[in-house]
């Protein structure tokens, strides 16, 4: 039996921030762009990385995808920015699970690959109170789930990292945070809440 979680890093998206595809789709639809190209276009591994690992700015990030599609340098920077004017929304059910972690006295932080736009993003969504430590990849220079992430996470957290729970809707978070000792668990939506509860050992 592996010791119980005494802290909680939970991921920004796909967790704690949803995102509704029709913006996006609206955005790619106005300039006849292809479905998914925007996002396809940026999670080009070669410009996401540096975005995530702290070598390049948001902004240097949208440039380089603005550069990359098809339209002139107008229209692809008018395209990216409506495209970025839309934030997502917060998960109320993961936000709640937030708060009964931390009403119970376990530390909570939020543990994402972001760039420099993460804190402006976290004030603008409400996040920024909602928990005790934000760890964002842009400013610690590394980006999951290299373990190197996981040891410093832990190191600023202050506990082992057996004693800490990565919840994560990324499947190589996951088995990342499992293999630099960590307990992992891969969000799918709020219907494991019971389980995660146990992990963290708060009481029904």
């Amino acid at each position: 039996m592996r010791d119980r979680a005494r802290a909680l890093f939970i991921d920004l998206d796909g967790v704690l921030r949803r995102w509704d595809p029709a913006p996006m789709i609206a955005v790619e639809v106005k300039y006849g762009l292809k479905p998914a190209s925007l996002l396809e276009t940026a999670m080009s591994w070669d410009i996401y990385r540096p975005a995530m690992a702290g070598e390049i700015s948001d902004e240097e990030w949208m440039g380089l995808v603005a550069s990359r599609l098809p339209l002139g340098d107008e229209e692809s920077a008018a395209a990216v920015a409506e495209w970025q004017a839309y934030r997502g929304e917060v998960d109320p059910e993961a936000l709640a699970f937030v708060r009964e972690v931390r009403a119970a006295g376990r530390p909570v932080a939020i543990a994402t690959n972001a760039t420099d736009r993460l804190r402006g993003d976290l004030d603008a969504l409400g996040l920024t109170g909602e928990v005790d430590l934000v760890l964002s990849s842009w400013e610690m220079k590394v980006h999951k789930p290299a373990p190197e992430y996981f040891e410093q996470a832990c190191q600023e957290i202050g506990q082992l990292p057996k004693h800490v729970l990565m919840v994560d809707d990324d499947d190589r978070v996951v088995r990342g945070a499992r293999a630099a000792g960590l307990s992992g668990y891969r969000w799918a939506g709020p219907e494991h809440l019971p389980y995660l509860r146990k992990v963290l050992d708060l009481s029904e």
